[in-house]
Parts: structure tokens; C-alpha cells; sequence
């Protein structure tokens, strides 16, 4: 048997006191982890579940989790409230359309929109994304630019602009998962026409790299209209759309509160509006419509992406989840989430096997600075060799612990990390034939996927300390 590593700190080792000194150290390199100390209590008496359950909830970037309390406060809203469809003037109808109007307000105020934009409700950001796609008026005289860092959500906005015969192409991002800004401005620059849409992540949902916003003013300084996808960021960080004024900014509450799931919004630029140019009418979006006058006008504002019979019995809820972050401070949360992130982050980079091989490469950024919570990550054994994730994975939920893996639908961040060449991944889908993951990596001979952990406000230290853990065990295994 191989000896056991012996590299932890004494305090990891020893049986008495254990836990105390663990966090008297973390607090001493974290001090203003302290200021967060009444979410400690907020999970005591609103996420109780996550400890009877014994749960370590870490995919909160997949879905945040949402409170007790607030819960219940929408629960008595709805017993206590008679809703009907908002497309009438009855009284229930009435008092639906009062509070969609009363919630879009306040997904403005929280966002500091001001009175320069107008909010769409949708089904998810993706939804919101869609919408972009299908309404920007793509020619052959555009230009769609992506990064390469980019949710698939943002991805499949190019078949939209090829459809309509636009160019289209992706922004370099670098090694270490940030956006190459030279190589951007110098595309924003080179590219000429009208109607030039860039799309970016605020965050990226995979490495947790919080990208320059500034970006946006310097291309909409080269005639480009962007678009912002903020699903990752704003469940952490403050969005002030009088600082930053992008054209269309997508958002998805349950990332945010957690309920309710089913809701996003698009957030339009009032100056860009009339942009939008959409190809179709539903119920919901139109004043008038002629079967046998063979015509039909559209609503305005809000209305007129808003297809069908809007969730009325859940958007008051989004108001609801609003109010309950707005109560815990959203820069309380971004300081939590940064101190159990960077905590997190470097005992990581500490985990060695006993001939100095790392158990885990952290992909991205190696240091807390301009990153949210979401680490993306590989293990390996003492010979360097990758372990397979869904190892990883299936390990985690034997411990109850809840992670993500897979290429989490951001495949230029993969791409990168694994240095998938471009070649061997144009010839794949040039092939015939259904394609899926398990198919790809036979023919390019090489694995693919991470392991994403992702911390949010409801996190504890608790919660760190049982994943470092179970990395632990892990590590140890292997060296037996």
C-alpha cells in the first residue's frame, strides 16, 4: 500500500477543534466574510432543508435554490388573490395586468433601468436570446459577432443571421478564459455595414469570468448594437443599466431566487426598439387582425414579443424574489460569494497526490480577481492521466453533494480547454449521420467535459468545506 500524502495542514488533521479552527482561519484570510454573517442566519431559517437533508448544494449556477419564506409569501398571495387572463378588461383580468405592470416596474428599479428601457417577459433567457435572433434584422449587409465564450442560447443566434445570408463569426477569447479585448476591437473596428449585433456574456456560466463591460461602450462607439447575456451575472453582482446601456440585455429569474422557474425577461433598449422587426403574430401580440383582410398590426412595447397568455398566476412572484434579494443586499452577496469562492479556489490548487501531480486543474482564472462563483475543473491521478467526470459526478451524489458536469452547453470554453483542434472538429460535422457526445469523442480520440462547481448566497462555509472534503477523499484513494 502507498503511503497516505501527508500535506494538509494540522488543522485539517486533527480530531479535536477541528472545525472551529477551519473557520478561524478562513475568517482571519476573509475577514469581511463576517458582514455576511445574517445570511448565515437566513439559511438557518429558510434553506433548514439543506441540513436535515444533509444536502451540499454547489450547482447553483444551474438553478438557484429559493427561500422558505418566499415561497410562502407568493403562496398567500395566490390564496388570498382572484387572477384571471390579462387579455380583458373583467376584474380579474384587470388585477393580473396590475400586477405584470407593478412587477415589470420593479425588474426596471432593480436593474436601474431607468425609463430608457422597455422589460419582456419570456420563458428563460433562452427564450429571450431566441427572440433577439429572429427579430434583428440580419442581412447580408450585417454582422453578427460572438465571443467564443458564449451559452448555446447565444450560439444558435448565427443560424438566424445564416438564414438570412449575414456573416457571422466568433471572438477569440484567451488561455485563461477571458475575452482577447485586443482581438475584439480589432474586429469591432475592421467590420463595416449596418445592423451589426455583438453578443457577449456579463459572466460566463461555465468559468465564472466576469468579462469587461466596458466592451459595450466601446462598440456601440463603432456602430454595433449589443447584446448581453447577464443569466449568470446577476445572481451575484449588481447590473446598473444607466452605466452600462446595452441594447438588449436577457436575464433569468429563477438564477436570481430560485422560483419561480419558467420566467426570463428580455430588456430592449427603448433607442432600439423599432429594430426589432418580428416575422410573426400570435395571440396576445397584435391590436387587430383580418382573416379575410389578410392583415394584421402589431402591438406596442412589451406586448408585442409576449406570444400567447402570459404566466399572470407566476410574474408576481419575480416581484416577490426582487424584494427578497433586495432585502439580503446585493453586495452582500457578491462579498459572500467572492470570500467562498477564493477560499474555495486555493485549497483546490493546494490538493497535490504524493509525487506532486495536482488532483484538480481549475480551468480560467487562478485567482478570485474578476471572477463570480463558478469554478470549472478536471481531476487527475498521480500520473496525470484525466479521470473521467462522470466518476466525479457519480461519487458526489453518493455524498449527497450536488455538482454539474458535462460541457455545461458552452462549447467554446471546452474547445479551449481541451485544445480541440478546428480541423479535427470541421471534419466531424462534415460527416453524415446522427451525431451526439459519446460519437464525437471517438472520432477525435480525445475526452471532453469538466466538473462545475458554483457557489451562491445560500452557501455556507459549511458547505466548501464538504466538498474540499470529499475531494479529499478522493485524493486519498488514490494514493492507497
Amino acid at each position: 500500500m502507498k503511503k497516505v500524502i501527508n500535506f494538509l495542514p494540522f488543522f485539517l488533521r486533527s480530531k479535536e477543534n477541528n472545525q472551529t479552527n477551519v473557520y478561524a482561519q478562513f475568517l482571519d484570510r476573509h475577514p469581511a466574510y463576517a458582514e455576511t454573517e445574517s445570511i448565515d442566519e437566513l439559511r438557518d431559517k429558510d434553506f433548514s432543508r439543506l441540513d436535515k437533508q444533509e444536502h451540499t448544494y454547489l450547482d447553483v449556477t444551474g438553478g438557484q435554490l429559493f427561500g422558505d419564506s418566499q415561497l410562502k409569501k407568493h403562496q398567500e398571495f395566490l390564496s388570498s388573490t382572484v387572477l384571471g387572463n390579462p387579455h380583458s378588461i373583467n376584474p380579474s383580468s384587470a388585477l393580473a395586468e396590475k400586477h405584470i405592470g407593478s412587477t415589470r416596474k420593479k425588474v426596471l428599479e432593480f436593474f436601474n433601468a431607468g425609463e430608457d428601457y422597455i422589460c419582456v417577459f419570456s420563458a428563460n433567457a433562452s427564450a429571450a436570446l431566441k427572440t433577439v435572433g429572429e427579430c434583428y434584422p440580419f442581412d447580408e449587409n450585417g454582422h453578427l459577432l460572438m465571443t467564443v465564450d458564449n451559452h448555446n442560447s447565444v450560439n444558435g443566434i448565427r443560424e438566424f443571421a445564416r438564414e438570412k445570408n449575414c456573416p457571422f463569426q466568433y471572438s477569440p477569447i484567451h488561455q485563461n478564459l477571458r475575452i482577447d479585448e485586443a482581438a475584439l476591437q480589432a474586429n469591432l473596428e475592421s467590420v463595416k455595414g449596418r445592423n451589426k449585433l455583438l453578443a457577449f456574456p456579463a459572466q460566463s456560466n461555465v468559468s465564472g469570468v466576469k468579462h469587461n463591460l466596458d466592451m459595450i461602450k466601446e462598440a456601440q462607439s463603432f456602430g454595433w448594437d449589443v447584446l448581453l447575456d447577464a443569466a449568470a451575472f446577476v445572481p451575484s453582482d449588481r447590473l446598473d443599466l444607466q452605466k452600462y446601456q446595452p441594447e438588449f440585455v436577457a436575464v433569468s429569474f429563477y438564477k436570481i431566487f430560485g422560483y419561480p422557474t419558467g420566467l426570463g425577461a428580455l430588456l430592449i433598449k427603448k433607442s432600439a426598439y423599432s429594430k426589432l422587426k418580428k416575422p410573426s403574430f400570435a395571440g396576445g401580440t397584435i391590436t387587430i387582425v383580418s382573416v379575410q383582410g389578410d392583415g394584421h398590426y402589431l402591438e406596442k412595447e412589451a406586448a408585442r414579443f409576449e406570444e400567447g397568455t402570459v404566466n399572470y398566476l407566476e410574474i408576481p412572484a419575480i416581484k416577490t424574489g426582487l424584494e427578497y434579494i433586495e432585502q439580503i443586499g446585493i453586495d452582500k452577496i457578491k462579498t459572500r460569494v467572492a470570500c467562498l469562492t477564493e477560499y474555495l479556489l486555493t485549497e483546490l490548487q493546494a490538493l497535490k497526490h504524493d509525487n506532486g501531480q495536482p488532483l484538480i486543474e481549475i480551468y480560467g482564472p487562478q485567482t478570485g480577481a474578476k471572477r463570480g462563483g463558478t469554478l470549472v475543473m478536471n481531476f487527475f491521478d498521480r500520473d496525470g492521466k484525466l479521470c473521467d467526470f462522470s466518476t466525479i459526478e457519480k461519487a458526489a451524489y453518493q455524498k449527497n453533494i450536488s455538482i454539474r458536469t458535462g460541457c455545461f452547453c458552452n462549447p467554446g470554453i471546452d474547445e479551449t480547454n481541451h485544445n480541440l483542434q478546428k480541423d479535427k472538429l470541421k471534419a466531424y460535422f462534415k460527416r453524415s449521420g446522427e451525431k451526439d457526445y459519446f460519437d464525437l469523442i471517438d472520432f477525435i480520440g480525445q475526452k471532453r467535459g469538466a466538473v462545475r462547481v458554483s457557489v451562491g448566497y445560500i452557501n455556507n462555509f459549511k458547505d466548501i468545506r464538504s466538498f474540499i472534503s470529499f475531494c479529499t477523499v478522493h485524493l486519498n484513494k488514490a494514493a492507497t
